[in-house]
């Protein structure tokens, strides 16, 4: 009897050991996955979301593929995702723009009204990176440091142009703070995401502007633009040679841009919780960390609820500066 009572103990565990890695398989999505990123390619979210759907891929072995719906700094794309089946072929490199700029300025009535409510109708799944924006500027500009740009735009007021990514977007909210701060007068130029505002601001259509340090360290790095400031309080790893804008007149200045993966809202927390573990895991390989590096992306991962408290938080502050500021979607 006793013999009996153990080999069925031992094939009960059999069983479940075989059964963990079919049940771990579940809470994954038949068929291929989708990445939309709300912008065109060539920008910061972009290139993350890039990096991210490679390892994925073969991490789950399964196709990730990146889908670029630009417009609306990224409303456009949340929107649409939203609206997916929660099954988890549909996800979303979320953006600030997504996730607490729109809503801000929603909440004003500043902005185009969302489709979507940025809490309810979707699940957070991990964090995938915070950067500082970089004030740069083409290599035909003259001021080289903030003070120097001050000087300029208080000189001639409403001729020093600044590109954005769109009206309403991370950049456009922190070209608006230093504007208030600075106390000047400059024009803002919209642009259908990162890739297209810098090639204009390469080729000197327009003359600044704040763009996020992940689109433009390729840029600096190999001297096509010049790096003045950058918009963290403290400086990132891949530029220490670059002043924050704190230490260059402008105490307390901070405007991040964050990216993570979200799905819709009803996606069953079992696979938000697998994805989550499983992009932790990416984020801390070594040539991923480069890769973070370089784009000056920090403080990456962590857990479900790290990113969801971390939304609600921006949510809050930039919900603050849409109206001190102003700030409008179309201006």
């Amino acid at each position: 009897m006793m013999q009996r009572r153990t080999l069925i103990t031992a094939a009960t565990a059999t069983a479940a050991t075989l059964a963990a890695p079919m049940l771990r398989a579940q809470t994954l999505p038949n068929g291929p996955i989708k990445i939309i990123v709300g912008f065109p390619p060539g920008g910061g979210t972009d290139a993350l979301a890039r990096e991210l759907g490679i390892r994925l891929q073969t991490l789950w072995n399964k196709t990730v593929l990146v889908e670029n719906k630009a417009g609306a700094a990224g409303v456009i794309a949340a929107d649409f995702v939203s609206k997916q089946a929660a099954d988890g072929n549909t996800l979303l490199m979320a953006h600030i723009n997504s996730h607490a700029l729109g809503p801000a300025l929603n909440s004003v009535g500043a902005g185009t009204k969302l489709g979507y409510d940025a809490t309810k109708d979707f699940a957070p799944i991990s964090m995938v990176g915070v950067t500082p924006n970089m004030l740069i500027c083409n290599t035909n500009q003259k001021s080289r440091t903030v003070q120097e740009l001050v000087a300029e735009c208080k000189a001639s007021p409403g001729k020093i142009s600044f590109a954005s990514a769109g009206g309403g977007s991370a950049q456009h909210f922190a070209l608006e703070m230093f504007k208030l701060q600075a106390k000047v007068f400059a024009l803002h130029i919209p642009y259908r995401g990162s890739g297209p505002a810098i090639t204009d601001l390469i080729g000197g259509q327009v003359n600044y502007c704040f763009e996020t340090m992940t689109s433009a360290t390729p840029h600096v790095k190999g001297g096509k633009a010049i790096a003045i400031a950058q918009t963290r309080l403290k400086r990132a790893k891949g530029h220490p040679n670059v002043p924050t804008m704190d230490e260059s007149g402008f105490p307390g200045f901070e405007a991040t841009v964050w990216y993570g993966l979200m799905g819709p809202g009803k996606m069953p927390q079992a696979m938000a919780q697998r994805m989550n573990e499983d992009v932790n895991k990416v984020l801390v390989m070594p040539d991923m960390q480069a890769k973070l590096e370089q784009f000056g992306a920090e403080d990456a991962g962590g857990s479900i609820q790290k990113f969801a408290d971390f939304i609600k938080s921006e949510q809050t502050k930039w919900a603050k500066v849409a109206k001190d500021a102003g700030v409008k979607a179309d201006a």
